[in-house]
């Protein structure tokens, strides 16, 4: 048996501490060295979905650490993905496709019968790769879920990757969080751990070198370096919805709106236009009107399309979008929020939650059939009202028909997708990912008399480049690299 590839898995001691941006720092960096990184996340939770070459389904971070690595995102850098559909329930990704539907309860039980498909998604990684970067999820401090557990010490023990723990000073309370994970973990797990990283430090550095040494003294894991406050980590693209709130400031008095649903998907959508200095992107949060000095409402996914609708109108949202429309103002859906503009939509096979058929808002003449099979692809064409090259995705479930269908949005290798309105300012379509190109988002923007500026892609790469350097100044890089290569030696050991 050869030598193992190196690994290693960032671990935190909460969730939203960093890890999948500082997995993306690493792996620009390390591949800035002349590596061949890989990226992996044996579980992840989120409707922020990517779609990757095979096109099946995983989670954002992922893209973009593969984006940070220069590799084409496969589903086996994501083999688990939980989109949540309530709040006890979700559907589960499995190397990139359908598995099921699971209530939380039920998942706990079945999970561990997943760990055989994270393994084999991590050893495919590893053989083409000089180093595999592993992002955790969660605390492994929750030891409630340790049973089965394939998404922190599970699956480090079983695929026997050392780890690294990050906490986050930002919140407080960080050597209590350090000092308390290595108390309630398993001897061989606080082991495993060898070293840590403190993440997202403000002001004066050097004020905290008692706090790094009490941590050690604590624990016995040497400290892997201080990560201060980065801003331009803001222009990557999020995953969790609690990210909606680092929007990029605007003094444009030029406003799109949109309201953030219960279970909004894929809202990276938005990214490109937050970041448009002629823009001001405003995010409504439940209990707040749509402002009526919007241009543009978008509908943004939903991984719940009916039951989000239904929080709409709890919202008054419908209302208030129907009164813009009235005024002369535009509205876009995006895929869930698409759906939501039609007469009607239909869930007889119950494949969102109970059978049911609702009314949309009745703004296109369309009717939504929800239907089990999943459309998961990256796609290319054109957009119908200025023939400017888009590219996209699409993860849906569901076949939208009508006479507004006539007036399709884009045309995807041939085939018409979306629907108009006869004058243009209520539209809709299936795909995602639209604003990222320049072109399209130049010409869209410019129908509404706004001018665009940002070059998209080359904003993320400079965030990226940024983020390594970042990462170089403040981190030991090669005790990292150097505990990503001991794997080789206890691997070999044990074999």
């Amino acid at each position: 048996m050869g030598p193992a590839t190196p690994a290693l898995m960032i671990q935190a001691t909460g969730s939203n501490a960093g890890k999948s941006t500082l997995v993306a720092g690493l792996a620009r960096a390390l591949v800035r060295r002349g590596l061949k990184v890989a990226p992996f996340k044996p579980q992840n939770m989120s409707n922020n979905a990517a779609v990757t070459v095979e096109g099946g389904e995983i989670g954002r971070a992922q893209a973009v650490q593969a984006r940070a690595a220069r590799m084409v995102p496969s589903v086996h850098m994501n083999p688990v993905l939980l989109k949540p559909e309530t709040d006890s329930g979700a559907q589960i990704i499995v190397q990139g496709k359908r598995w099921g539907t699971l209530r939380a309860r039920n998942y706990l039980d079945k999970k561990a019968a997943l760990l055989p498909a994270v393994l084999d998604s991590f050893a495919q990684l590893a053989r083409e790769a000089d180093i595999v970067l592993v992002e955790g999820a969660g605390s492994p401090a929750e030891i409630n879920l340790r049973a089965g557990d394939i998404a922190n010490m599970g699956f480090a023990a079983a695929a026997d990757v050392p780890v690294v723990l990050v906490g986050d000073i930002d919140r407080g309370g960080v050597i209590a969080s350090l000092a308390g994970t290595h108390l309630v973990l398993e001897p061989d797990e606080r082991a495993r751990i060898r070293g840590f990283v403190i993440n997202k430090f403000r002001g004066d550095v050097s004020l905290f070198d008692q706090g790094l040494a009490a941590v050690t003294r604590l624990t016995g894991w040497p400290s892997l370096g201080v990560v201060p406050w980065l801003p331009r980590a803001a222009w990557l693209p999020a995953e969790d919805a609690v990210d909606l709130d680092r929007a990029h400031p605007s003094a444009s008095s030029r406003v799109i709106a949109v309201p953030v649903l219960a279970r909004i998907a894929n809202f990276d959508d938005l990214d490109p236009l937050g970041m448009e200095p002629g823009v001001k992107l405003v995010f409504v949060r439940p209990g707040e009107p749509i402002p009526g000095n919007a241009e543009v409402v978008i509908l943004p996914g939903s991984k719940s399309t009916v039951g989000d609708l239904a929080f709409l109108r709890t919202q008054g949202w419908d209302i208030d979008i129907k009164a813009h429309v009235r005024r002369g103002g535009h509205v876009l859906g995006l895929c869930g929020g698409y759906q939501m503009l039609g007469r009607t939509i239909a869930d007889s096979e119950g494949v969102e939650g109970p059978a049911a058929t609702v009314e949309g808002l009745g703004l296109l003449d369309i009717s939504t059939v929800m239907i089990a099979d999943k459309s998961t692809r990256l796609v290319q064409g054109i957009h119908s009202a200025t023939g400017t090259p888009i590219e996209g995705y699409e993860i849906h479930l569901g076949r939208s028909e009508g006479r507004d269908c006539a007036r399709p949005v884009v045309t995807i290798d041939g085939r018409p997708d979306g629907a108009s309105t006869a004058d243009g300012r209520v539209q809709g379509t299936y795909v995602h990912g639209l604003f990222t190109g320049d072109a399209f988002r130049k010409a869209w923007l410019a129908h509404l008399g706004i001018a665009s500026s940002l070059a998209y892609a080359s904003q993320i790469e400079s965030a990226l480049d940024a983020l390594a350097d970042h990462l170089e100044a403040h981190l030991d890089i090669d005790a990292i690299l150097s505990i990503a290569r001991s794997r080789q030696t206890t691997s070999a050991s044990a074999a």
